[in-house]
């Protein structure tokens, strides 16, 4: 029975990351191949790969930490709730960036996230050190990720605000 919450789990940031993926697939090569980007961005082929790789990571992690705690208890409450609070903003950037073409948005959503998502590193440190290190990947792709936005951001002036009809 455990293995069912393993994968539960280890599945569960898939979904988000699918969604936005899916329901902002078109804008992709339409509008964000257009923008002016740093040379060091890297390749479209590069993100499902990355995400993958940290999804998996990050959902692995929230099992040990789920477990470590007992389940759902109430010791449980800010180390999860942190870490939910840290997939919902992660969920909502593709929308925000890809969806709606708000890169205000989009800046004030990754910036929030990169605090909440440290915040979980550290809550989860105490608990579960593994978990933690299994962070350390997304933490770094978050930055980088983070830094492209910002340079996004400013050298896009006119795609600031939100989607021109």
């Amino acid at each position: 029975r455990m293995w069912a919450y393993t994968v539960g789990f280890t599945v569960l940031p898939h979904v988000g990351g699918f969604l936005g993926w899916f329901l902002n697939r078109k804008e992709i090569p339409a509008w964000y191949e257009k923008l002016k980007k740093p040379s060091w961005c890297p390749s479209r082929k590069m993100f499902p790969l990355a995400w993958t790789v940290l999804y998996t990571g990050m959902g692995y992690a929230s099992y040990l930490v789920w477990s470590d705690l007992g389940g759902c208890s109430s010791k449980a409450i800010v180390p999860l709730g942190l870490y939910g609070a840290q997939l919902a903003l992660n969920w909502a950037w593709p929308p925000f960036f890809f969806g709606a073409q708000n890169l205000n948005m989009a800046l004030i959503d990754i910036l929030c996230l990169d605090g909440l998502a440290i915040g979980t590193l550290c809550s989860w440190y105490r608990i579960n050190r593994v978990a933690a290190l299994l962070l350390v990947p997304y933490l770094g792709w978050l930055a980088m990720a983070t830094c492209l936005t910002i340079h996004v951001w400013r050298d896009n002036p006119d795609h600031k605000a939100e989607k021109s009809e």
